[in-house]
């Protein structure tokens, strides 16, 4: 059901509703989402809106932009619990209450291989494999680790080094691998290790211990009294674990989570607990949008959370929360176990909740305290600009190369709570003088506002803006016409792949976000450098942006930098200056993710190329042998016997391969 009218009626809106259960959606006239919602009962939820009832000015701010409402109709309450989460994850609304997606959470990995390796884990989980966690910290993940590697001895080595090794490595000798690579364990074995590794990392310790303690009587029945002895110091060794980390009498399987808030700034602590094992804690800073209710907010998070998490046997909150025998019903049919949601508990759980009470109010203070010296440096920067306000959009440029091989430009954002990771972009520059800074810095810049002014157009238009570049563009224009070409058929909104993207903080904005202009640009030059920014924001026509030159000191020392203001001053803010603080603090992060993208480009360029320059490699070929070896480190270390046993290699091939790689001369020729 939609109504569409230029003034919503949600009192005529509601009449059209039923009483079952579903999500509704509240939708401004530029049709941005505003808000979702679940209700056990569609026409009472929605009719509570526009009745007499006093409301907060939050919820009244959103009812004045609300053009129109969307439901959809569930099954049961359940149902539209889950259905919520999905959209406010994919939507992310203006007025919910949203948990931060964190790319970073430490996972520990079981690979899925002949011989599977196991290892810590971050970021997309794109290698094949079976993810246990995520775990509050590295701390934990390492533990849990050695505890692994010290009972089963599975590898954790890269499969570029397993496949190479022609001897056992030193965690062999010190009793932590059982050396598969070198044909040292059975098949076999190796798997039974992994099954009952996978057994522990589930928390199905007791099932693991009656298992062996089975398997070590019957080894001794057979006489096999070597294999009992090692059954028996395994299974002593879990007992152990088990006796030393037991809670309330039996082992846990348990979250702890507490929240603290100050105005509409919040905190979730979380204390993990896996089958007995304390994990350690970590806080997360919901994104509150406004709300001040911190059962609303913990309630959010719970849903959010373990919406995408695999939820422990029994949560323990801090407070009670709306909804908590929903909640509780939709994570235990997701996660096919009962799950128990409780809030008043007593013993050794309540002193948890106490810690973990204590550690988010510490946290929130430390975050708050953070904030106000990020907010302190922002004033500054306004005082030293002249700004009517607080700059809202920090960008800066740097550029990278060596002696002018594999030139990159980077481009960093900070908002108001620092750096904007998921829109940082990098910029591949071609199609200039090796070592040209000036055109390097003239080229990013042209390619980062031609696409935002080009958005701004479509946008005023109404229509969809294709990215290609023109026929008479700049000395970049082979590079240009790419990147755009590559942003004209990505969906609307996508980053071009010139882009860099990790986001471990997730901005309410869209990640890319091209057509937004920056309050203050800085660039990490001299007057030269400002010059070529100046250049392509005057050919562009770009207004309202305040272009400041970032020139280190004559000693080149932190502190002594001159900042070229927009009206052509320069000036020495000096090391004590909250305004050159910041701009520090931005030009760094603009270096760094500058050199990280020119090293990597510079290592794939030359590891491709050394290959690529022996004749009779093409591009079938060099990726049988990068892939069979793991690289290229791999292939030079392989003799030439290894060498001409990849597919499609002869003998003289690898001799050729082998002698390019040592610097040798090829006997074949």
């Amino acid at each position: 059901m939609t109504a569409s009218a230029p003034s919503f009626d949600g009192k005529d809106f509601v009449r059209t509703l039923s009483t079952a259960p579903g999500v509704y959606r509240m939708i401004a006239a530029d049709e941005t989402v505003l808000y979702v919602g679940k209700a056990g009962a569609l026409k009472n939820r929605v009719s509570s809106y526009f009745n007499a009832t006093p409301k907060s000015a939050r919820i009244m701010s959103m009812l004045s932009q609300v053009a129109r409402m969307e439901v959809t109709v569930t099954r049961t309450e359940a149902e539209a619990l889950i259905l919520e989460n999905e959209l406010i994850k994919s939507l992310k609304p203006r007025y919910n209450v949203l948990l931060r997606d964190d790319k970073s959470y430490p996972y520990v990995l079981m690979t899925n291989e002949t011989w599977p390796r196991i290892a810590m884990h971050r970021g997309p989980r794109s290698v094949p494999g079976r993810y246990f966690g995520p775990y509050p910290s590295v701390l934990a993940v390492r533990d849990t680790l050695n505890l692994i590697h010290k009972l089963f001895r599975l590898r954790n080595c890269e499969d570029s080094v397993f496949r190479n090794r022609s001897r056992p490595c030193l965690q062999h000798q010190i009793g932590r691998c059982s050396a598969p690579c070198v044909g040292l364990v059975q098949a076999r074995d190796y798997a039974e290790s992994v099954r009952r590794a996978t057994l522990l990392l589930e928390g199905r310790s007791d099932e693991l211990t009656g298992e062996l303690t089975k398997a070590m009587e019957d080894a001794a029945e057979r006489l096999d009294f070597e294999a009992a002895a090692r059954l028996r110091d395994l299974v002593a060794s879990i007992r152990t674990l088990q006796a030393r980390q037991y809670v309330d009498g039996r082992a846990a399987d348990l979250d702890v989570l507490a929240i603290a808030m100050h105005g509409v700034q919040a905190c979730v602590l979380l204390l993990a607990f896996r089958d007995g094992r304390n994990l350690g804690t970590r806080a997360f800073y919901p994104k509150t949008n406004g709300s001040d209710n911190p059962e609303e907010v913990l309630a959010a998070f719970v849903s959010q959370y373990y919406g995408e998490q695999n939820p422990p046997r029994e949560i323990i909150l801090d407070r009670d929360i709306p909804d908590r025998d929903l909640i509780e019903q939709a994570l235990s049919a997701s996660s096919d176990r009962r799950v128990q949601i409780r809030h008043n508990v007593r013993g050794e759980r309540a002193g948890y909740v106490d810690l973990a009470r204590r550690n988010a109010e510490v946290s929130l203070a430390a975050e708050r305290t953070s904030h106000a010296a990020q907010h302190a440096r922002a004033q500054g920067l306004r005082e030293l600009l002249d700004m009517p306000e607080l700059p809202k959009r920090i960008e800066c440029f740097d550029i990278s190369h060596t002696m002018g091989e594999a030139t990159v430009a980077s481009c960093v954002v900070f908002d108001a709570e620092g750096p904007v990771r998921g829109q940082y972009r990098r910029f591949n520059i071609s199609g200039i003088e090796p070592g040209d800074d000036y055109a390097a810095m003239h080229q990013a810049i042209y390619r980062r506002f031609r696409r935002a002014m080009e958005e701004r157009s479509g946008l005023a238009d109404g229509g969809n803006v294709l990215g290609v570049a023109d026929a008479d563009a700049d000395a970049g224009a082979a590079e240009m016409q790419r990147t755009m070409a590559a942003a004209a058929t990505a969906p609307a909104g996508a980053a071009p792949k010139t882009a860099s993207a990790t986001s471990p903080r997730k901005h309410p904005r869209a990640s890319s976000e091209l057509g937004v202009l920056p309050d203050v640009l800085l660039i990490d030059g001299g007057a030269g450098q400002v010059a070529q920014a100046r250049a392509v924001l005057d050919e562009l026509g770009v207004e309202g942006v305040l272009l400041v030159g970032v020139a280190k000191g004559p000693e080149r020392r932190p502190g002594e930098e001159e900042l070229l203001l927009p009206d052509g001053r320069t000036v020495h803010p000096g090391a004590s200056s909250a305004a050159l603080q910041l701009v520090q603090q931005v030009r760094d992060e603009a270096h760094r993710f500058a050199i990280t993208g020119h090293r990597g480009r510079r290592q794939k360029a030359r590891n491709v190329s050394r290959l690529e320059d022996i004749p009779g490699i093409g591009p079938r070929r060099r990726a049988n042998l990068l892939r069979h070896f793991g690289g290229l480190g791999g292939l030079k270390a392989a003799g030439v016997e290894e060498i001409s046993r990849v597919e499609g290699v002869n003998q003289a091939l690898a001799e050729r391969i082998y002698a390019t790689l040592h610097g040798l001369e090829s006997r074949s020729e």
